[in-house]
């Protein structure tokens, strides 16, 4: 049971009356805190003592030469191969969409919308309603051997599609269908805006930002592995899979495209993390799986690109399909004529008047709406020069692209201040402005903070028409371990504090009043 009480009590929804007061190296927000280094092998750092090291000491050779010719200077044993094509035995599947080779249209739309509103059919309810448990769900192993007859030698009873039936790797479901269509957009925008990004911004304007010819080559190669992620999705939806579409992006400078990339492919991880356990297909679940595994690591180099601690959190978040679309819509400025429509809500934006500019060498001095745009994911500005961390060789206190950065201010701490403005329903987003914001909930009282493995309350206090603000909590994920507000994460108005967990975290969605992002650390 000790078990399944931890695991609660990192799920629970807090409910946070008193705040403690801001604390400058509060671990709990901003990026990890910084540790020593053990300069010898019996260990000496805090909490870790008497270390052996079996292979003795070490001391670093000093560098005496370095090459100074390259090039094949050894022979291999190799013969002569190439991959197989076209009809030929083994020869891969083409791709949806190869390296682009002509002008992309950019900007945002301006005709009107031929349709309008989210794909439907008839609806059965207004919302799911809450069950007890599964009663079929009793499974605990007391004794740690097996419990039941196994089907085959090392194979324990259990697990699903482990019948020897063969896989179908197609979607099995609307709810898969409208998941994989949705992953399919993100795919499509990131497979653009990182050649985008490579094709607007010379190689001296990602020097100015930090970023060497080799650090763009990493872009494209990311670049690269969305035309993989768009064909494999394109592939598991057939003939009605969308196409590619044309982009409206925030940013003006190297700098913004970098810390943009972060804060989308944070949503777009975040978004299959929040369904990829509810899909009817697990085939389908299996390749979508390693396909987010990549976009994961993308993530963390743009954030380490952006300056920012490359994985300020022990676990990653999950959030609902409508919370993802929300966030990608405004980036989507038209669509080709009959491209497949989404059953996804999209919200009215929640914007963070005072979100910490990841640019400042203080972010405690960031003004109000230091913002590319009033778009809820798009990136920080670049402050003047002498407010900037961009360029400063100081550690603690520099934001360069580095392998890891750990900021002695933090970008926000727990009892911060957080103010908010949010949009009213009904405004047109999407491809075509062919999508309507809607909310289904009440007057707002809460905010929601949603990260890792937590659902975390505030009470909101509003204080005048769609205006209000809450204090940041300082909750953690385990007693005495990682504090729950970190990285680039997400804030919801909700009109009440339904108790929920990561699995059924969608329950959420007819109660909330608007949706943003919160750039924690």
């Amino acid at each position: 049971m000790l078990t399944k009480l931890t695991l609660a009590s990192a799920l629970l929804g807090v409910h946070a009356a008193a705040f403690p007061a801001p604390q400058e190296n509060a671990s709990s927000a901003g990026t990890a805190a910084s540790t020593g280094n053990a300069s010898n092998q019996r260990g000496n750092l805090p909490g870790y003592t008497n270390a052996d090291a079996p292979f003795g000491s070490y001391t670093p050779s000093p560098i005496t030469a370095v090459p100074t010719s390259f090039g094949l200077n050894s022979a291999v044993p190799a013969i002569f191969t190439t991959a197989p094509n076209g009809t030929q035995s083994g020869a891969a599947a083409p791709q949806r969409s190869s390296l682009p080779t002509g002008p992309t249209s950019h900007g945002p739309f301006t005709g009107l919308p031929t349709t309008v509103g989210a794909v439907s059919t008839t609806v059965i309810a207004a919302s799911i309603p809450t069950l007890p448990p599964n009663p079929t769900a009793t499974y605990y192993n007391t004794n740690g051997t097996p419990q039941k007859p196994q089907p085959a030698p090392y194979v324990p009873a259990g697990g699903l599609g482990t019948n020897g039936s063969l896989p179908r790797y197609m979607v099995e479901s609307d709810f898969d269908y409208e998941s994989i269509q949705l992953g399919l957009y993100q795919e499509w925008i990131e497979l653009d805006l990182f050649n985008n990004g490579l094709a607007i911004f010379s190689e001296e304007d990602f020097l100015a930002a930090g970023l060497t010819a080799e650090d763009r080559s990493l872009i494209a190669f990311m670049a690269q592995q969305e035309q993989g992620h768009a064909t494999l999705l394109s592939n598991m939806l057939g003939h009605t899979a969308v196409p590619q579409c044309t982009y409206d992006y925030p940013f003006k400078n190297v700098r913004e495209f970098v810390d943009f990339n972060q804060i989308l492919t944070r949503w777009g991880e975040s978004g299959v993390w929040g369904f990829i356990n509810h899909l009817d297909s697990r085939e389908v679940g299996q390749l979508l799986a390693q396909s987010i595994a990549t976009e994961a690591r993308q993530q963390m180099i743009f954030r380490q690109m952006s300056g920012l601690h490359p994985m300020p959190v022990w676990f990653e978040t999950g959030i609902p399909q409508s919370w993802a679309w929300t966030f990608l819509a405004p980036y989507i400025s038209s669509c080709p004529a009959n491209t497949t429509r989404l059953a996804w809500q999209n919200f009215p934006a929640l914007h963070v008047a005072n979100q910490a500019n990841i640019n400042r060498v203080s972010p405690n001095d960031t003004a109000d709406w230091e913002r590319a745009d009033n778009r809820t994911s798009s990136p920080a500005t670049l402050p003047a020069q002498n407010a900037s961390c961009l360029n400063l060789n100081v550690t603690g206190h520099g934001c360069g692209p580095a392998i890891a950065r750990n900021r002695s201010e933090p970008l926000s701490l727990p009892g911060k201040q957080v103010r908010f403005l949010w949009d009213t329903p009904g405004a047109p987003v999407g491809p075509n402005n062919s999508y309507i914001t809607s909310s289904a909930a009440g007057p707002p009282r809460f905010v929601a903070w949603v990260a890792q493995l937590n659902l975390t309350y505030t009470p909101l206090t509003v204080t005048g028409p769609n205006q209000g603000y809450t204090y940041q909590p300082a909750g953690e994920v385990y007693a005495g371990g990682q504090g729950i507000v970190n990285d680039t994460m997400f804030v919801a108005l909700t009109d009440s504090d339904l108790f929920l967990t990561p699995f059924n975290l969608s329950m959420i969605n007819p109660h909330v009043v608007a949706l943003g992002v919160y750039q924690a650390g």
